[in-house]
């Protein structure tokens, strides 16, 4: 996966601690959560669980950890084969389209290897058939996903989808998602989400 650099926003802590709030009620309580791709780790930072890992390819991002978090830097292929405890959740945001098909065949075993019994997948995921114009803006990003061929994908992977929400989020941080944490909450949680087209999926691992 090529690493792409993003400056740091301020106004990302208090959004993200709204979006951590929102995923926390939907999946509820988890004992060890691991974030793939944590970039500033405003997620795994803000998410209430009993023990925090996250696996970042930048090294830099290390110094916006918090101190209850277990920062591993490097590819995440490898990072996540050393792990050596069960987690009950995996999340990841604006990450598996950063891979090939072929890396997503490597990576998906893995993180169904790494969950417990009841352990979830949890995506925040560009959904490809809302933002067909913009999903290619990034460079970098090589596979597309959207709520038509996310269920068969990991079901492929022994993965069974029990939340699918098509759009939740808009497709940046740049664009028009308010900053205010009540805005950002009311938002959430609306039946109308303007300009929403990124998709939240929480997959189960099949026993």
């Amino acid at each position: 996966m090529v690493m792409k650099k993003y400056p740091f926003i301020d106004e990302r802590k208090a959004v993200w601690k709204e979006i951590a709030m929102y995923i926390y009620k939907n999946v509820g309580e988890q004992g060890i959560v691991l974030e793939l791709g944590a970039g500033f780790c405003d997620f795994i930072n803000q998410f209430p669980s009993k023990k925090k890992i996250c696996i970042e390819l930048n090294e830099e991002r290390k110094k916006f950890a918090s101190s209850e978090v277990d920062f591993l830097c490097g590819d995440v292929l490898q990072e996540i084969q050393k792990l050596k405890t069960e987690v009950s959740m995996v999340f990841a945001s604006n990450f598996l389209e950063h891979f090939s098909e072929e890396q997503l065949g490597d990576l998906l075993p893995r993180i169904h290897n790494i969950l417990n019994a009841n352990g979830k997948l949890v995506l925040i995921q560009p959904n490809y058939r809302l933002c067909k114009s913009s999903y290619f803006d990034d460079e970098t990003h090589q596979t597309i996903f959207s709520d038509e061929n996310i269920v068969p994908f990991l079901e492929k992977f022994d993965f069974k989808v029990i939340h699918l929400i098509p759009g939740l989020l808009p497709f940046s941080m740049k664009s028009r998602l308010p900053k205010w944490p009540l805005l950002v909450r009311f938002y959430l949680n609306s039946p109308m989400r303007p300009h929403a087209a990124q998709m939240y999926v929480v997959a189960q691992k099949k026993r």
